[in-house]
């Protein structure tokens, strides 16, 4: 094992990389009752759709770890979920088999872009500004998450968020698990994010606030699950409606996992293992259509087990382990409440946002397009949003400065993909 997955050259030890994916899992375990909710609003029975999201989940994992060896953590991703279900399946009309479909497609696709030269192409094309803006961005995103789910920060009329209720018994825990969770780190306790996790829930049942919902019924949704593994339909493969789709599909999932995979690999100073890794991304899209759900991303929380000391592929395999024991223990894996998850997403992001640093601040020409997508991340609630203002935005200040020699020919592609994509859902 330690030859394979190469613990030794990376300075990590087998019980190292076994609690930095518990770590991740317990970090990302929400994804599979969200996910499934909003599968179920294309028309995916929510139990089949638990079942698809943690198969998918395993199988990114296991495809990652074994192939990749990274500890990046492979499942369907919040925001890709949603252009799966409201604009594909409910906006453009498909059924969610042939949205099924339209995933498969478009892992193939981005299998083509991973293998090829074209993702190194795509790769050195984009400036170290926009990277470092991405991961900056994703760690504001990722603390208003965290904050949301605390309910530190709360839904407002008037200006559209505000500072949560303290009274509330979930802000007071978050609160508390937050300071515990900084102390953990700070002190460098080993363990500090999984302990922090078990100490959240624990405060949480003594202050009576968890959820103990135990009417989840494995055959029946095994049953229903029939209906949904391969159930892709490319009956209507010939419509322009189903490859607009597939192009909108392939176009978030290959710029967004980019952004992710580049941030990922550097955080565990392996950037040698970015195509590799990126490759392994693109194979699980494809086994997301087979086991029907959206398609799968190296998600943000991957930044937790990296955190807790994962290294390498072990950290992915353990986590896909987990994920598939998740099946047998769901009813207590849910009970896992928000705010001892909140803290360790509000702990990331601050972590993330240093990245800032190598940002050249003194040119505009680089620093505003970059400011665009650290801004427009959080505040679109969006990656792929966020990130498409500052690809945009990046090529015009160089026209206009005269710098045209700054930016490659693929960025002005890609720049005009994100253009195309505003004007695609300006129309639908």
């Amino acid at each position: 094992m330690d030859k394979f997955f190469r613990l030794t050259e990376n300075k990590t030890s087998i019980k190292q990389e076994i609690l930095a994916g518990s770590v991740s899992f317990f970090t990302i375990v929400y994804i599979v009752v969200v996910n499934a909710s909003i599968l179920a609003d294309a028309g995916i029975p929510l139990e089949a759709g638990i079942i698809a999201t943690v198969l998918t989940s395993v199988a990114g994992c296991f495809i990652m770890g074994l192939f990749g060896n990274t500890p990046i953590i492979l499942v369907p991703g919040m925001g890709v979920n949603a252009l799966f279900t409201y604009t594909i399946v409910l906006g453009m009309g498909l059924t969610w088999q042939e949205g099924l479909a339209v995933v498969f497609v478009s892992g193939i696709l981005f299998t083509i872009i991973a293998f090829t030269k074209l993702s190194t192409i795509i790769s050195e094309s984009i400036p170290l500004s926009l990277k470092e803006a991405i991961t900056v961005g994703i760690g504001f995103f990722l603390t208003f998450i965290g904050l949301q789910k605390g309910g530190i920060v709360v839904l407002s009329k008037e200006t559209y968020v505000a500072l949560g209720d303290f009274s509330e018994p979930t802000v007071f825990l978050t609160l508390i698990t937050l300071i515990a969770t900084v102390i953990l780190f700070s002190k460098q306790i080993p363990g500090n994010f999984l302990i922090s996790i078990l100490f959240g829930t624990i405060l949480s049942a003594c202050f009576g606030q968890l959820n103990y919902d135990f009417t989840f019924k494995s055959v029946d949704a095994f049953v229903m699950y029939k209906e949904v593994f391969f159930a892709m339909s490319f009956a209507n493969m010939i419509d322009i409606a189903f490859w607009t789709a597939t192009f909108s599909l392939t176009m978030v999932i290959v710029f967004e996992n980019i952004g992710l995979v580049f941030g990922q690999v550097h955080m565990i100073d392996r950037p040698q293992r970015y195509n590799r890794s990126l490759q392994a991304n693109a194979l699980s899209t494809i086994t997301s259509g087979i086991f029907g759900s959206s398609p799968t991303v190296s998600t943000v929380e991957t930044a937790a087990g990296i955190t807790a000391g994962g290294r390498t592929g072990l950290t992915s395999l353990t986590t896909g382990v987990l994920f598939l024991t998740s099946l047998l223990f769901l009813p207590f894996v849910r009970i896992i409440p928000d705010s001892a998850i909140a803290s360790i997403l509000i702990l990331i992001g601050s972590l993330m946002i240093q990245n800032i640093q190598h940002i050249d601040l003194n040119d505009f020409s680089e620093s505003f397009p970059a400011f665009l997508i650290i801004a427009l991340i959080p505040f679109t609630y969006s990656i792929v949003d966020g990130m498409a203002f500052g690809f945009i935005m990046y090529p015009i200040l160089k026209i206009v400065l005269k710098r045209q020699t700054d930016v490659k020919p693929p960025l002005y592609i890609i720049a005009l993909l994100f253009l195309l994509n505003f004007i695609f859902h300006s129309l639908h």
